[in-house]
């Protein structure tokens, strides 16, 4: 086998994903990844930690994406524009052509108690740094933290929307209208707040 494996990662993943689907997580074996993907044991080990991860790649990247758009936001840019800029930022990872595998995800993690709690502490990792983020640019921790939560509710409850969708269309363009209504909902929340 050559020892220059063009896109490697994204091979794992479709490997991993169409074995899962067949065989269950638990009968999968990293060697079987490896051999459907036609690449060595050696191979997917050098790239991810375990089976497990390959379902995850990226999540380093999803936390410098998010980061980076909080720090790099325009210093007249109210908080939560700062924070739309941020979760739109993850968006761009996303391309129409996966979006086979992604709903084949959806099916998958449930099945596995393992991989449900890898997704939660995915999701955890990221929605912390942009809290920390967040933090440091509006210095209030508490409001960060709200933007936050919301911020990846809104993402996540699009990209469900995106991945179910047999339409095409952006992902960004669908979380930016869940945002927009998370902002219409917290806007009311304070006029309810404050008329009490």
């Amino acid at each position: 086998m050559s020892r220059w494996e063009p896109d490697a990662r994204g091979r794992l993943l479709q490997a991993a994903v169409e074995l899962f689907a067949e065989r269950g997580y638990d009968a999968t074996t990293a060697a079987q990844i490896a051999e459907r993907a036609g690449l060595t044991k050696t191979t997917l080990f050098r790239h991810f930690a375990d089976k497990r991860e390959i379902l995850f790649q990226g999540q380093e990247e999803l936390v410098t994406r998010v980061v980076d758009a909080v720090n790099e936001a325009p210093t007249e840019d109210a908080p939560f524009d700062i924070l739309r800029r941020a979760v739109i930022a993850l968006c761009d990872v996303h391309v129409e052509e996966r979006r086979d595998i992604r709903k084949e995800l959806v099916t998958i993690l449930p099945s596995s108690a393992e991989l449900q709690e890898r997704a939660v502490f995915k999701r955890f990792a990221v929605t912390n740094s942009l809290h920390g983020a967040l933090a440091v640019r509006l210095g209030d921790a508490r409001q960060a933290g709200v933007f936050a939560d919301v911020g990846m509710r809104a993402y996540y409850d699009g990209y469900a929307a995106w991945v179910e969708s047999n339409e095409n269309g952006s992902l960004a363009k669908i979380v930016d209208a869940e945002l927009d209504a998370f902002e219409s909902a917290l806007s009311g929340a304070g006029s309810i707040l404050s008329s009490t």
